[in-house]
């Protein structure tokens, strides 16, 4: 099928890295392993931060303006050329999908969304304009790809049928990953030597973007939480950079001769890096489910994350990391000890780690799920 591809809160080109757009990314790469072509189809994004009604207004107002004249340009070309089926990544009440229903039925095609969240509560607040339109664009959905079973219940009472939720687990490119934790002691001794690291002493690792909000509240539990395990020997390297830098060097101050600072990396380097290391944390504050979680694990490393949302979805707690309430730094402290006592078990952990993440958060799996669900959907009329 010639798939129209959407994400209102950040495209896929969009020039600052996000998890967002990382997913957004492997979507389209599954899709089109699965045989689809795939085109973006607008770069519009409806996303309001602030809960601003009057903003979630003139957005709503641009994007039903939008939505014609995509229809119209779409209905201008051949009919070969048309898209098949629109696409829609991550709709929710900070970024509802204003073009997507609209220009699915003008052209009578089936429409297509991947993670969408329903928040009630957020009907009569600040976001009711977005809350309202996510809702109307989810209850027209002929499919939901459910990438966070912490989704389903909220979710579920819009659609038409329980059928039109299909559960795919959160996915990336796994072979990257399974390279480097095949070479993890030469690229660990390349870490020692560029930072000057005892090869004694553990490495643990977080990587995540400095923003404020959840990901600023994250770093300040994981310094309060790391406080609390000085008496024993590691150090910390953390990966990203962004506006809340200067707070996360604060919230991590008490830590300051153990932690190894490496700031923004590309992409291609992130692999080494996870193999070089003995061990993931990450507190998970207000995390859908995590894509570092998942490439952690596919290196080879056990993790230390929060239990929230759909975190307990890609991390096996006892299995293949620890997971913790959301917000208890005592008890992410505890997690972490007891992994740095125990060399052995982390190891074990890893390997299972590793296995689990081919075998259930693969590309190809994922491919080969959106592939089935909409091969069914193209026997049946859009809704």
């Amino acid at each position: 099928m010639r798939v129209a591809f959407y994400a209102p809160m950040k495209a896929p080109g969009h020039p600052l890295p996000s998890g967002d757009r990382r997913m957004a990314r492997l979507l389209i790469a599954a899709l089109r392993e699965a045989g689809h072509g795939v085109e973006p189809a607008c770069s519009f994004s409806s996303f309001d931060a602030t809960g601003d009604a009057m903003r979630q207004r003139r957005l709503g107002e641009v994007g039903r303006r939008a939505a014609v004249a995509l229809s119209r340009r779409y209905l201008g070309r051949p009919a070969v050329d048309r898209p098949d089926l629109w696409f829609t990544y991550h709709v929710y009440h900070k970024a509802p999908d204003w073009l997507g229903p609209t220009v699915s039925r003008t052209l009578g095609i089936p429409y297509v969304v991947a993670e969408a969240s329903h928040a009630p509560k957020q009907k009569f607040g600040p976001w009711a304009l977005g809350y309202q339109a996510a809702s109307e664009a989810i209850t027209a959905a002929d499919l939901v790809f459910g990438l966070s079973s912490a989704d389903a219940e909220c979710v579920l009472p819009l659609l038409a049928d329980s059928g039109r939720l299909v559960p795919i687990k959160p996915f990336i490119d796994t072979s990257r990953y399974t390279l480097a934790a095949a070479d993890r002691e030469r690229y660990r001794q390349t870490l020692n030597r560029a930072h000057g690291l005892d090869p004694e002493v553990p490495v643990l690792l977080a990587v995540a973007m400095m923003r404020h909000g959840d990901k600023l509240a994250s770093y300040r539990l994981l310094g309060h939480a790391l406080s609390r395990v000085l008496s024993r020997p590691w150090r910390l390297l953390v990966v990203g950079d962004g506006p809340a830098r200067t707070e996360v060097e604060t919230a991590l101050g008490p830590l300051r001769p153990r932690v190894v600072w490496l700031g923004e990396v590309d992409d291609g380097d992130l692999p080494a890096i996870y193999a070089s290391s003995d061990l993931y944390l990450w507190p998970a504050i207000g995390e859908a489910y995590g894509m570092a979680f998942v490439e952690a694990q596919a290196a080879g490393l056990p993790v230390v994350g929060g239990r929230i949302g759909g975190v307990p979805d890609v991390v096996a707690g006892g299995e293949t990391g620890r997971l913790v309430p959301v917000g208890d730094d005592q008890a992410f402290a505890a997690a972490v000890a007891e992994l740095l006592d125990d060399a052995d078990g982390r190891r074990t952990m890893g390997m299972r780690a590793g296995e689990r993440m081919r075998r259930d958060h693969d590309l190809s799996v994922a491919a080969r799920a959106l592939g089935n669900a909409l091969s069914r959907l193209a026997t049946r009329s859009p809704a």
